[in-house]
């Protein structure tokens, strides 16, 4: 029951339990073993002053080197273990920490990461991880440890001396009440300046990510200022933090240590009342110098830990929540795409509406309509990177609400509006469409989607490296990339959000002339705000509000008087304007 509690609370894997299971078994053992220490030394002065008093000759000193020998090899053995156990171990649990937490994001529906940003999370993986390792290494197995064994030691010398006892260990209980009763003031006081550290996060990536914007508009500045005093309240926040966390330590550590001061006054007292020997006062004096040693970081490692609930809460809940899984196998009698009486929300914000329509196999279906009317959000669904609400949206004669996403996106080919490239070679960007495909594979899908014109111009054609997210290439270059790298996966389901928006008309036409070559065939899903894009295309399905308002083909949207209608003669209206 311990250990589970300690397991969420901590946010430990199973095996970071058993690790600290062994890393708490080996600090008893060395405490005890220390204690064990301080006992060789008491009964050598025992014995001293015994045969000093009785006017012996001489203390048997060989056999105290041999214990003391003795002392030494199992205080080494001891010691090796715990360090391996708290410190090694540990570390080693740390990495799967990482595994096992980039693996639970994997899973994640999309739509969790909308909600989260992403300096948010980054501040998870590594800040929050980081430390809650010296938590796990350093705090754990050597505070429960401590509790333990000083426990087993405050049993025994109660049974020795009850009074010389209390004296001695009244100010533990006591400091550890004072630290346990400031938690709810530590955890908000850890809250807000973990708060303010992801402020500082979001900032810096915000400039750093719209950086050509803020210069474009002469508002670095107004940016700077705002960044440094996000800065000054992440420093204030942390050092109000640190410094209400220091008082409560040091004023835990003072009340401990003043039972140095009744153990010598009630010694003093019980010697003077011919109550114990001098040797009991001496031993007690030994014992108060091992039993606070282990709490005096014992304390500063309270403080830590109840500062790291904030971060291992953040950890419990990615680790909690709900993954998109189903079934490991996706086998369809066909590829139609049918959306049935679909229902989405992004929270309490009704998008989708009860949508209806059918993108047939071997067909090219446009969902077209205004901004905002649904039309990305039906192709993500279509992937499954969203879950529905309601409804259902079927492949063939499989709901993929019930396939792994994982599985079923080896089906599909998606092009999304916002082109997501990788630092390295244009050719390693286009094969990630396709693992293992040759470099003939990856030239032919980068020649169909109109690649050559721009790479061979470059310094080592498709061996460039392009920068960060495609940094050295233009947003039609990117996109054309991207559609290269759909074409090389070659998948019976292909999506088109916006694929051709940022292509200038030429570029367009002949991006469109290798899609209708090397589409055909397939369950084709096109997003365009262009009519022209749409014009050749099989089926449009009409959007507007999150509702289907109007189906069929090009020519027979244009002979109604409809929304589809409205929209080409504003497009042509628009064509015709001229500076």
């Amino acid at each position: 029951m311990l250990f589970e509690s300690l397991k969420r609370k901590y946010a430990l894997s199973d095996s970071g339990v058993k690790h600290t299971k062994k890393a708490i078994f080996w600090t008893v053992v060395v405490n005890l073993v220390v204690m064990g220490g301080m006992g060789i030394l008491y009964f050598m002065m025992k014995e001293y002053m015994d045969t000093y008093i009785s006017g012996g000759k001489s203390v048997h000193f060989l056999p105290y080197v041999l214990m003391v020998i003795v002392f030494f090899v199992i205080s080494f053995t001891t010691h090796f273990q715990q360090y391996r156990s708290t410190y090694s171990l540990v570390y080693g649990d740390v990495k799967e920490v990482r595994l096992t937490l980039a693996e639970r994001l994997r899973k994640l529906p999309l739509g969790y990461f909308g909600k989260r940003d992403v300096a948010d999370l980054t501040e998870t993986l590594l800040s929050d991880v980081n430390r809650l390792e010296h938590v796990w290494s350093h705090c754990l197995g050597y505070l429960y440890g401590s509790y333990i064994s000083t426990a087993i030691v405050a049993v025994m010398v109660f049974l020795f001396d009850w009074r010389m006892a209390i004296a001695c260990l009244w100010g533990v209980p006591v400091a550890f009440l004072l630290l346990f009763g400031s938690r709810s003031i530590a955890k908000k006081l850890s809250e807000d300046a973990k708060h303010g550290a992801i402020q500082v996060s979001e900032g810096m990536q915000e400039i750093i990510e719209n950086v050509r914007e803020i210069r474009a508009s002469n508002r670095e500045e107004d940016f700077l200022q705002s960044i440094d005093a996000k800065i000054d309240n992440a420093e204030r926040l942390q050092l109000r933090n640190e410094l209400l966390s220091g008082i409560f330590i040091n004023g835990a550590s003072v009340i401990m240590r003043l039972g140095v001061a009744t153990t010598i006054l009630v010694g003093v007292q019980l010697i003077a009342a011919g109550e114990i020997d001098f040797i009991v006062f001496f031993m007690f004096m030994l014992l108060i110098t091992r039993v606070y040693a282990p709490f005096d970081q014992a304390l500063c490692l309270i403080a830590e830990m109840l500062m790291s609930q904030v971060s291992a809460n953040r950890l419990v809940e990615i680790q909690e929540m709900q993954t998109a899984e189903g079934i490991t196998e996706f086998d369809t009698n066909h590829y139609s795409i049918h959306f049935d009486d679909v229902y989405f929300s992004y929270d309490y914000d009704d998008v989708l509406k009860g949508v209806s329509f059918t993108a047939k196999e071997g067909e090219v279906t446009a969902l077209v309509g205004p901004s905002g009317s649904g039309k990305s959000t039906c192709a993500r669904l279509a992937a499954r990177l969203w879950d529905i609400d309601k409804g259902s949206i079927t492949v063939g004669n499989v709901d993929i609400n019930t396939v792994d996403p994982e599985v079923l996106l080896k089906d599909y080919s998606v092009v999304f509006q916002d082109v997501v490239l990788f630092d390295d070679t244009v050719m390693e960007n286009i094969r990630l469409g396709r693992r293992g495909a040759t470099d003939e594979e990856v030239l032919a899908a980068a020649k169909a989607a109109n690649c050559d014109e721009f790479v061979l111009k470059m310094p080592e054609g498709y061996a460039t490296e392009i920068g960060e997210n495609g940094a050295k290439l233009s947003g039609g270059e990117r996109q054309r990339i991207s559609i290269a790298r759909a074409l090389l996966k070659n998948a019976p389901i292909v999506l088109l959000d916006e694929a051709t928006a940022s292509l200038d008309v030429e570029n367009e036409t002949k991006v469109q002339s290798a899609l209708s070559r090397l589409l055909k065939g397939k369950t084709v899903l096109v997003i365009a705000h262009r009519m022209r894009t749409v014009e050749a295309a099989d089926h449009i399905v009409v959007l507007d509000r999150g509702e289907v308002v109007e189906e069929g083909s090009p020519a027979e949207l244009l002979q109604k008087d409809g929304m589809f209608k409205h929209m080409s003669d504003l497009q042509m209206e628009s064509e015709a304007w001229a500076i």
